[in-house]
C-alpha cells in the first residue's frame, strides 16, 4: 500500500430540515389548529481515529464528503428525521487543519477518538411552534439552517517513542529489522527507504516501545535536496532520537563526523524544538572495523564531533550492541513515564 501522509478534502455537513405548515383536518373537530412539526437536524461530519489504518491513501480517491440532510417536518406534529452523521475513519496521529484559515482544529491521538469537523444545520420550526392566544392559525414556518462546509488539510504524524535519524545507508532500516518484526526494504544503495516505517521492540511482558524509521536526510535537505525534510514531522511526537552514524562508509572521501554534523544542521533548520530533544549517538556498522582498532576509532570520532551525550556502538547486521541499546531505551522511557 502506498504511504500517503498529507491530503486535502472538503466536508459538508447536512442541512437542517424545514418546518411543516399543516393544520388538523379531522371529522367533528372544528378549528383543529396548527400541527406542523419541526424538521430534523442535519448530520455532522465526524473524524474517527482507527488504529487499523496507517496511511491517508484512501483520501486520494475521494475528496468530497457530505453528511445526510435532515428531513422536513410533517403534519400531526411529526418531527422530521435527523440526518445521519458521516463518520470518516482516519489513522491515529492525524492532525486536522482548516485550509483557508490554517486553524488547528484538533489531533486524533487515541484509538476511537472522535473530532467533529463540520456541524449539521439546525432544524426549522413548524407552524405549531408559533401558535399563541392571539394567533390561533399561524402560517409561519422557518427553513432549516445550512450545515457547515470546510476545506481541510489532513496531516499524519506517526506515533512512536523513538525516532531514527541519519544519512541514507546509515543502517536505519537494518537496525529496525534487527530489533523488531518490521521488514523495511534494505539494499546497498541510498534512498531505499522512501516512506516512514514503524517497528515495535518487545523486551518482555509489558515492556515494549515503538521505533520510527524515516527516509534518510542529506545535506541541503531543508532546501529540498534528496527527499527533503517532509518526513521529519513524523519524529515530532517521539521522546528520544537515535542519530545513527556509519563509522565505516564505503566512500573513503566520506567523513563520519562531517556526515553527523550535516544531519544536525538540517534538523536545526527544520525545527529547533526537535533539535533540542534528547538525542543519542549510535555508531553503527562497527562490524566493519578491525577488532583491535575499534575503540580508538570511535573514541576519536566522538572527540572530533564534540559530543558529550550517551554513545552506543552497534552492528545492525550482526546484532552486536542492539540488545544493550534497546534495554537502555526502555529504561529511559520507563523513567519518564
Amino acid at each position: 500500500m502506498k504511504f500517503v501522509d498529507e491530503v486535502s478534502i472538503r466536508v459538508e455537513a447536512g442541512r437542517g430540515g424545514s418546518g411543516c405548515l399543516s393544520f388538523r383536518r379531522e371529522k367533528y373537530v372544528p378549528r383543529g389548529g396548527p400541527d406542523g412539526g419541526d424538521g430534523g437536524d442535519g448530520g455532522d461530519v465526524v473524524l474517527v481515529a482507527n488504529p487499523d489504518l496507517n496511511t491517508l491513501v484512501d483520501f486520494r480517491f475521494r475528496r468530497l464528503y457530505r453528511a445526510e440532510h435532515g428531513r422536513r417536518g410533517e403534519g400531526s406534529n411529526c418531527t422530521g428525521r435527523g440526518g445521519e452523521a458521516l463518520r470518516i475513519q482516519v489513522p491515529v496521529g492525524t492532525v486536522v487543519n482548516e485550509r483557508n484559515t490554517h486553524e488547528l482544529m484538533g489531533e486524533l491521538l487515541e484509538a476511537g477518538q472522535e473530532l467533529v469537523v463540520a456541524t449539521g444545520g439546525r432544524h426549522g420550526l413548524g407552524n405549531a411552534r408559533f401558535k399563541s392566544s392571539t394567533n390561533r392559525a399561524p402560517r409561519k414556518t422557518t427553513p432549516g439552517k445550512p450545515g457547515e462546509q470546510r476545506d481541510l488539510d489532513l496531516e499524519l504524524k506517526l506515533l512512536a517513542d523513538v525516532g531514527l535519524l541519519g544519512l541514507p545507508n546509515a543502517g536505519k532500516s537494518t537496525f529496525i529489522r534487527a530489533v523488531s518484526a518490521a521488514r523495511p526494504k534494505v539494499a546497498d544503495y541510498p534512498f531505499t527507504t522512501l516512506y516512514p516505517n514503524l517497528g515495535v521492540v518487545s523486551l518482555g511482558p509489558d515492556r515494549s516501545f515503538v521505533v520510527a524509521d524515516v527516509p534518510g536526510l542529506i545535506e541541503g535537505a531543508a532546501e529540498g535536496a534528496g527527499l527533503g525534510i517532509r518526513f521529519l514531522r513524523h519524529l515530532s511526537r517521539t521522546s528520544l532520537l537515535l542519530h545513527l552514524v556509519d563509522v565505516a562508509p564505503m566512500d573513503e572521501s566520506s567523513d563520519p563526523v562531517a556526515n553527523a554534523r550535516a544531519i544536525i544542521t538540517e534538523l536545526e533548520r527544520f525545527s529547533p524544538e526537535l533539535a533540542a530533544r534528547d538525542r543519542w549517538l549510535v555508531l553503527n556498522k562497527i562490524d566493519l572495523l578491525a577488532p583491535d582498532t575499534r575503540e580508538a576509532h570511535w573514541d576519536a570520532l566522538v572527540r572530533r564531533l564534540g559530543y558529550t551525550g550517551p554513545v552506543y556502538h552497534t552492528s545492525a547486521v550482526s546484532g552486536e550492541g542492539c540488545r544493550e541499546l534497546c534495554q537502555a531505551i526502555m529504561n529511559y522511557l520507563e523513567e519518564r513515564s
